[in-house]
């Protein structure tokens, strides 16, 4: 529903090209987790941005945060914790709740992933002259005005900023 009935709706063209960059970032995040040549797979890697982001948390927070059953978040806990990347604990309050958290090994993972995608956008946006990059970072400042903070907000998983 527009807000301003009088304005132009969005083309066609408008709309597939922003359908255009969604694949083309969501190419970009997937592209991350190639440099580590296997070592987790993308639900594991979500797991693991959780963690960076709530730091150690009870197990059933987790399986909320990524919209899981306990029982998955187990299974992921269990090949992340054999790996070196998560450690399991228990709460000091409540010894049978489950705590997880990243190892320095799974922090730096995580680290490394993240400073790929930061330098292959640099890459990518230095394809673009100075003028074309003001535009689009102006651009999607404006579109993430609109699409606001609370859009994100209620999704299982990680929106990494």
């Amino acid at each position: 529903m527009r807000e301003n009935p009088g304005e132009s709706y969005p083309t066609d063209f408008e709309v597939d090209a922003f359908q255009r960059a969604t694949r083309d970032l969501i190419g970009v995040a997937l592209h991350s987790l190639e440099i580590l040549d296997g070592e987790v797979t993308l639900p594991q890697f979500r797991m693991m941005l959780v963690l960076d982001d709530l730091g150690e948390t009870p197990s059933s927070r987790v399986a909320s945060a990524l919209g899981l059953a306990a029982s998955s978040v187990t299974r992921l806990a269990d090949r992340l914790d054999a790996s070196g990347h998560v450690l399991r604990g228990t709460d000091a309050r409540s010894r049978s709740v489950v705590t997880l958290d990243l190892t320095e090994h799974g922090r730096e993972v995580v680290r490394r992933v993240l400073a790929w995608r930061h330098h292959e956008l640099a890459r990518i946006l230095s394809g673009l002259d100075p003028e074309e990059r003001a535009a689009t970072v102006a651009g999607l400042a404006s579109f993430h005005l609109v699409v606001g903070e609370e859009y994100t907000a209620d999704l299982h998983g990680p929106v990494p900023l």
